[in-house]
């Protein structure tokens, strides 16, 4: 008869970094619906994790539910957290304290201290495509006239203008590049005044204008989305501007 081995130490799951002594929301559970706890090494910082689930990889869509549900928890319960991309995982608890709070304990509080009472909100900003469209063959009267010419082809003759065509489609493009650099960057001075800090993604659609992350203070984000709303009011004919958050301030933690 095989006597059974005692586990060893769970490895764990990171989701953030707090400060020390600060309470969890009641009932928090992580990935796999684990519950969540704290440790800490006696410093300023405490790391919030789970056991990590066992016997499987990590990205599952309900893992990276979980993981946000975590830092949303927090978030609405009013705790400063530095959030960590999802996937962080230590070989166990004493790891989590030595490798990761240990030699970190000053650096992570000064992160803290940049995050306290502060939020990120994230800006989408897309192009209303047939208004756009419409500027564009008033304002360019090159791509007026070969939409035109275009649009005078018999179907059967369709395969004699595919480079004409091609050109076209370039010309359209080239022409909302030039007005997106100008347009997102209308909208992200009209929202930057009332936020501390700001993060300009690349687009990643031809029709989208901007895409940005922004440090709000929680005593100016009534003033925020105010700002965010009459940029959407004043733009409602070409743009649709969408404000998501309170979101965790992954856009503003230092790179390690």
């Amino acid at each position: 008869m095989t006597t059974p081995q005692p586990e060893g130490p769970a490895p764990q799951y990171v989701y953030g970094v707090i400060r020390a002594g600060v309470e969890l929301p009641s009932g928090i559970t992580g990935l796999d619906e684990r519950p969540v706890t704290v440790v800490g090494n006696g410093g300023h910082c405490a790391a919030v994790i789970s056991d990590l689930p066992a016997g499987r990889a990590l990205g599952e869509r309900a893992d990276l539910v979980a993981h946000q549900r975590v830092l949303n928890a927090l978030l609405d319960a009013g705790v400063t957290v530095v959030p960590f991309r999802f996937g962080a995982a230590l070989s166990d608890r004493e790891a989590v304290e030595k490798e990761l709070l240990a030699g970190n304990t000053d650096r992570l509080g000064q992160v803290l201290d940049q995050l306290e009472g502060r939020v990120e909100m994230r800006v989408k900003a897309t192009y209303v495509q047939d208004a756009v469209l419409a500027e564009i063959l008033r304002a360019e009267p090159e791509i007026a006239d070969l939409a035109a010419r275009l649009r005078e082809v018999p179907a059967d003759a369709a395969d004699a203008v595919y480079y004409d065509r091609v050109r076209l489609g370039e010309l359209i493009a080239q022409a909302m590049e030039r007005r997106r650099e100008h347009d997102g960057q209308v909208l992200l001075e009209g929202a930057a005044p009332a936020a501390e800090a700001f993060v300009r993604k690349t687009p990643a659609r031809e029709e989208d204008v901007l895409d940005a992350s922004f440090l709000v203070a929680e005593g100016r984000r009534a003033d925020f989305e105010r700002a965010v709303d009459q940029l959407g009011e004043a733009n409602s004919e070409r743009v649709r501007v969408r404000l998501i958050g309170p979101l965790p301030p992954y856009d503003f933690v230092p790179e390690a």
